[in-house]
């Protein structure tokens, strides 16, 4: 088997894998109180220090458009979950932080979704499988650096 050929196996095996997880964690996903895109802002702020950072550096971690992100934002805003403020340091920014009502939200959802996570993912394979799999797919995201 040619390389090329290699690569496509591994791509499409890949692919199709995060496509039948992804489908039972959506269909798992406790989605009465938050989407899933939701759940993926709140989860993103509440990894960053005080739990906040700047919209365009949410964008980077996201799977949405600039302003499709930017609505979603809004709607949050809305609901409590986050703030937006300019950023003092540069007034053309936006910071959006995650508030105490944010984050308890996510923190309710992150539980449930997480053993589902569990149970699909951790349920399949053990943990030195678990460890290979993170090195290598943070090889793919980093692009081999």
């Amino acid at each position: 088997m040619s390389d090329k050929s290699l690569a496509v196996d591994a791509w499409e095996s890949l692919f199709r894998a995060q496509v039948s997880v992804l489908r039972q964690l959506n269909s798992e996903f406790p989605s009465g109180e938050l989407s899933f895109n939701e759940y993926d802002v709140l989860f993103n702020l509440a990894r960053q220090p005080e739990r906040r950072l700047r919209i365009r550096d949410l964008n980077r971690h996201l799977l949405l458009t600039q302003p499709s992100v930017s609505r979603l934002v809004d709607r949050l805003v809305q609901r409590e979950l986050v703030t937006k403020e300019s950023d003092p340091g540069d007034g053309r920014g936006t910071i959006v932080q995650l508030t105490d009502e944010g984050f308890a939200l996510f923190r309710r959802v992150a539980v449930v979704h997480a053993e589902s996570i569990r149970n699909r993912v951790g349920g399949i394979l053990d943990a030195d499988e678990l460890r290979q799999l993170t090195v290598l797919t943070e090889k793919l995201r980093l692009g081999g650096k």
